[in-house]
């Protein structure tokens, strides 16, 4: 703290602080940076041959060597000029192939070094790609995902990172007569292409190709989560990736004030991971560590050790991956030093991060370094680069999101006594693959797309500060009294009422007369209950510590309330998962409200007809 009480920060600028707000018609308002977007390169192959070409053994990404019995070993590095000179190669083999939007790359993989260099040589080639997520091929039992996938794809190739992971996949979605690509194994009865193959192909035409490559040419395509429906495939630009590149680069000049270095495990089949953080690196001339560690109990270990050894610059991360981070720290001296010794500033998104983490995070940067470090974060989406909204000062609290990137406008929408942000500007998508109507109702009546997010101002007095995240317009509800529930609000309530025993929270009610909540349980929840390790989570969850303690929860969340639409009347304990084929979880760990409701509308009713074990409520009230 300073003399005066006000927390100190490490130094971090903010690009965008001030904002011009105009009114429309029928309530609307239209909000945009003050400061213009200045130009961006005409495609984000300009990157990586300007580095290569400027600095080519500086190290663009490294991966761990990973081990036949799972474990990892030493770093493995490609430098800018390997990566160019391996693009330039793969991207021949591309053109040979005569691959082209509508006979695109599907790449089976986690994030790894063949991903990252077919990626690059689709880049160079031209030819759109589609890291397909790898839940779809290795979790999913039935791979309708997949297959629908593949489906609106139509790929000219397939490539997959591992033949005993992916080959069961291949076997029930691709083609005969669809090429695969294999980087490890092989397939008994079918002909597939070694990897060594696309490394090993003369450059001779792709030079021209790449020159061709203009900002509407498409370079990925990015399947949505879905929830209830199938997933939509995202057309992703080169006008869009610069764009919103150079919007990122405004409104935070980190990224230029020297080369970024990331210690990342975000999937790159996201927007988040593969848009956001592998476009910053290539933009600013970083590094990409590639962390094969994970949020979760069995992955964690691998982000911890990573982070001891190589200290980013900036670092992003979800809700549970700072939460498990902030209570290492706490007891690990290694890693506080290492981690908080250059990083300038932590990023979260794909869910909200609860205050109590939050306070964590900041107890402990405090004590190593006497300051703290600026949680950044803002609102994004697929369909927006991701980057369209972020915060403008280190005064932040949790639902801040702040205000539009350069380049960028806002349309703020009343609805059903929520407001919409709607957006307009060159980072966003022109549409999804293969669905002109879906497309179509994508879009109003002024071109601006619709998020189906609320937002509310930071201070209405004063735009400048921004807006706050107010959940989503279709999660939102009515009681059978007419009364309104605000999902998102109040969601993230109950997670910082549970914390750290909730990862999080499906609101329930709609057309009820009260409000419940499932919960989703962490694996902290075990060390309440102290049980065996080979209790299952049933057996945990109905513990008379666990029981006890969520009573004690609910009590705190009706004290707290302030009405029908706020007081959560009872909880429920989740011990079956949500499933990812059900797309009622994505890769990241965030929950999809609508998908879960969907899915288990008969456990719902049973909840609320109080027909559910596992169920608490607050004292005074009816078991």
């Amino acid at each position: 703290m300073s003399a005066a009480g006000t927390p100190r920060y490490r130094p971090l600028a903010f690009g965008v602080t001030r904002a011009h707000l105009r009114p429309g018609e029928g309530g609307v308002h239209y909000l945009r940076a003050e400061q213009d977007l200045q130009p961006p390169a005409q495609h984000m192959t300009e990157r990586l041959v300007h580095w290569a070409t400027q600095d080519p053994d500086r190290l663009l990404i490294a991966r761990r060597e990973k081990r036949a019995d799972g474990s990892t070993g030493d770093w493995q590095r490609i430098t800018y000029g390997q990566a160019l000179a391996a693009a330039r190669s793969i991207g021949q083999a591309l053109v040979d192939r005569g691959l082209s939007a509508e006979r695109p790359v599907a790449i089976l993989s986690e994030n790894g070094l063949e991903h990252a260099l077919l990626a690059l040589g689709c880049l160079y080639a031209g030819v759109p790609h589609c890291p397909v997520s790898p839940a779809y091929s290795t979790i999913s039992q039935d791979f309708d995902k997949l297959r629908h996938v593949l489906r609106t794809l139509t790929p000219g190739l397939v490539f997959a990172s591992d033949a005993a992971r992916y080959g069961k996949a291949i076997a029930a979605t691709v083609p005969a007569d669809v090429e695969v690509v294999l980087a490890a194994g092989d397939l008994p009865g079918r002909t597939v292409t070694p990897w060594r193959g696309m490394l090993d192909t003369e450059p001779t035409t792709v030079d021209a190709a790449m020159q061709a490559i203009g900002p509407d040419t498409i370079t990925k395509f990015l399947f949505t989560s879905g929830s209830t429906k199938l997933p939509k495939g995202v057309i992703n630009t080169h006008r869009m990736w610069c764009a919103n590149q150079q919007q990122m680069r405004q409104s935070m000049p980190v990224l230029t004030e020297e080369p970024p270095v990331l210690v990342d495990w975000l999937p790159w089949n996201h927007t988040f991971g593969g848009n956001h953080n592998v476009g910053l690196v290539l933009t600013n001339g970083g590094t990409l560590y590639v962390d094969d560690g994970k949020p979760t109990p069995a992955l964690m270990a691998e982000t911890l050790r990573n982070l001891r050894e190589i200290a980013p610059t900036v670092y992003f991360n979800v809700p549970t991956g700072f939460e498990a981070i902030a209570h290492a720290m706490k007891s690990d001296a290694a890693l506080r030093r290492n981690l908080l010794s250059r990083v300038r500033m932590f990023f979260y998104a794909g869910a909200a991060l609860g205050q109590p983490v939050w306070d964590l995070l900041h107890e402990v940067q405090e004590a190593e370094l006497g300051e703290r470090i600026v949680m950044g974060t803002g609102l994004g989406m697929t369909e927006s680069s991701p980057f369209a909204i972020f915060i403008t000062n280190p005064q932040v609290r949790s639902g801040d999101i702040g205000l539009p990137c350069p380049g960028m406008e806002l349309k703020l929408v009343p609805v059903d006594g929520k407001t919409e942000v709607r957006y307009k500007g060159p980072n966003i998508t022109p549409g999804y693959w293969r669905a002109p109507e879906a497309t179509a109702e994508a879009f109003d009546e002024e071109g601006f797309f619709r998020t189906g997010d609320a937002v509310c101002w930071i201070d209405e007095s004063n735009h400048h500060l921004g807006l706050r995240f107010d959940g989503r317009i279709a999660e939102d509800f009515k009681l059978a009294t007419g009364t309104f529930v605000s999902v998102g609000p109040l969601r993230a309530k109950i997670i910082a009422a549970g914390a750290p025993y909730v990862q999080d929270a499906v609101v329930t009610g709609e057309n009820r007369n009260e409000v419940g909540a499932l919960l989703i349980p962490t694996p902290k929840v075990r060390q309440l209950a102290g049980l065996d390790d080979g209790a299952s989570l049933q057996q945990v969850l109905e513990s008379a510590p666990v029981q006890a303690h969520f009573r004690k929860v609910a009590d705190e969340l009706a004290r707290a309330a302030t009405g029908s639409a706020t007081r959560v009347a009872r909880l429920h304990l989740l011990h079956e998962p949500p499933s990812i084929d059900k797309g009622e979880v994505t890769d990241k760990g965030s929950i999809n409200q609508r998908a879960v409701l969907h899915h288990r509308a008969a456990l719902v009713q049973a909840f609320h007809e109080e027909r559910l074990p596992l169920t608490v409520k607050p004292q005074g009230t009816a078991a």
